[in-house]
């Protein structure tokens, strides 16, 4: 195993893969012999020269802020001594860059999933209870706690055949909201019902939310009224019976829908990061770009989001865009997240979390860079707003905060049926869509097994990234074709509403 790695060949620092102590002689080819003038903790960085204050250091052959102090070689560079280069709002210039992944694919893998009516596909069985507003957040549950103790009479923890959970999505909104955040909790909320992980969908109502249920219904749209009900608690007499009642009719249907051969091209994953460290730009996060390029070759669709850590490497994207129109959507999707800063008085660049600088993680800049390798190198075909669905198969990027359960609700709404999320500190999070995590390194792997789902850490142990990748496309499809990941052994399902304004 390697004890240290520089990334890019123009890299002025290195990477430690472990932890390496003082005193430490440092060899790498074009560069000078450097000795570790301190410890330096896997995951941080460490200069190859000596820096005075405001030399740039370089990572993935792009500067990722500089030094506000001297530094000589073998010194720990961490956020106490380095400050990004970033401010306010730029303009941009489109310089294409042709993608390198091939167009097609010679094989075309299938996995085993759910073809609904409308023609989407789903890669889970489930019923779904969603309140319109946070006020019968309670009822949802019982009626859910009930509906399970009757078909599991036994108490057991496992799925009903033909169905592969039955779930509440409690939340805090749909009422005493106004203008975008009254329609992102409706839109949200509709996209959940149009989703195709759900073989059924149970709406509950209060009645006297702002989120009526007529208007609500209009959002909606067409949806088979078999498999989609919808109800006003405060219009029947015994909401939780009736309730149940629904529950009953959408199970007798929902039970025996049955799994057959999807092609690979029909799947839409979500990419995601959070607690990342030093780590993730070189493992978890490549993996995902190497998964992405292969699912896109083959016709699938991936999604990247968390604009704010799109700052610092968003030419990249831009530049990987298939046109100037798209070129001109990226640039609007960077530029209003940067405005939403402002108005609210708020730095636009403030990040990393501190767990993100624990890990080793200094800058913006630096957590940019790692953080969109997570979507390869394909061509960037489409840009979503926030809310909107998927029509567009390849790459898509789309517009939601870093906010890990934030984000990863809107990339289930968008309409993927698997999140993708990788981490160097570790959640056990998951949103109303199989949402899988990918460690960055293998202590974390080895100390919370009950939350991740796959260890990308040995990339940093010289396994070979061909190794590796093909390892986590086989696991993807086995999660596509119903084995669950750990967020879902655990129950742990959840949704968060992206909130702007005020409440009344």
């Amino acid at each position: 195993m390697a004890d240290f790695l520089q990334i890019h060949p123009s890299d002025n620092v290195a990477v430690a893969l472990k932890d390496l102590p003082a005193g430490m002689t440092v060899v790498i080819p074009s560069n000078a012999p450097v000795t570790l003038r301190e410890p330096i903790p896997a995951g941080h960085k460490f200069t190859l020269q000596d820096f005075v204050a405001g030399d740039n250091v370089i990572k993935y052959g792009y500067p990722i802020g500089h030094v506000t102090r001297a530094a000589a070689a073998g010194t720990l560079v961490d956020h106490t001594c380095i400050k990004t280069n970033l401010e306010g709002l730029l303009e941009y210039t489109y310089k294409p860059v042709p993608s390198v992944i091939p167009s097609g694919a010679k094989e075309s893998p299938t996995f085993q999933g759910f073809r609904r009516a409308d023609g989407q596909v789903g890669i889970r069985n489930q019923i779904w209870v969603v309140p319109t507003v946070g006020c019968v957040n309670g009822i949802c549950q019982e009626i859910v706690a009930r509906f399970k103790a009757e078909i599991l009479p036994d108490g057991s923890t496992g799925s009903p055949s033909g169905v592969d959970a039955i779930v509440a999505f409690p939340h805090n909104y749909g009422c005493s909201q106004l203008g975008d955040d009254h329609e992102n909790t409706r839109t949200i909320l509709s996209d959940i019902v149009h989703h195709p992980n759900a073989g059924g969908v149970l709406v509950v109502s209060l009645g006297c939310e702002n989120n009526q249920l007529d208007a609500f219904r209009e959002l909606v749209g067409p949806v088979d009224e078999q498999r989609v009900r919808m109800f006003v608690t405060q219009k029947v007499e015994d909401e939780v019976e009736y309730g149940l009642q629904q529950l009953r009719e959408i199970y007798a249907i929902a039970s025996k829908d049955r799994r057959e051969a999807i092609p690979v091209s029909e799947l839409r994953v979500g990419l995601k990061c959070g607690g990342s460290d030093g780590l993730s730009g070189i493992t978890a996060n490549p993996l995902l770009g190497r998964f992405s390029d292969w699912l896109v070759a083959r016709g699938g669709t991936t999604v990247l989001t968390e604009v704010p850590e799109m700052f610092g490497a968003e030419t990249i994207l831009m530049n990987r865009c298939q046109d100037r129109a798209t070129f001109d959507q990226t640039v609007h999707l960077i530029n209003d997240f940067k405005e939403y800063f402002m108005k609210q008085g708020q730095p636009v660049y403030e990040n990393p979390s501190p767990g993100n600088k624990a890990g080793g993680i200094s800058t913006l800049e630096e957590k940019s860079l790692g953080c969109t390798q997570k979507c390869g190198t394909s061509t960037v075909r489409g840009v979503l707003r926030y809310g909107e669905r998927l029509s567009i198969k390849g790459l898509n990027l789309l517009s939601a905060p870093g906010n890990d359960l934030v984000a990863s609700t809107a990339l289930a709404s968008a309409g993927c049926q698997l999140v993708l999320f990788t981490t160097g500190r570790g959640t056990p999070f998951g949103t109303f869509v199989p949402t899988m995590k990918i460690s960055t390194n293998t202590p974390l792997y080895t100390r919370k097994p009950n939350w991740i789902d796959f260890n990308a850490g040995v990339i940093a142990e010289d396994t070979p990234m061909d190794t590796c990748a093909a390892e986590f496309i086989d696991y993807v499809l086995r999660v596509a074709s119903g084995e669950p990941v750990n967020n879902e052994r655990n129950g742990y399902r959840e949704i968060a509403i992206f909130k702007t304004g005020v409440t009344l």
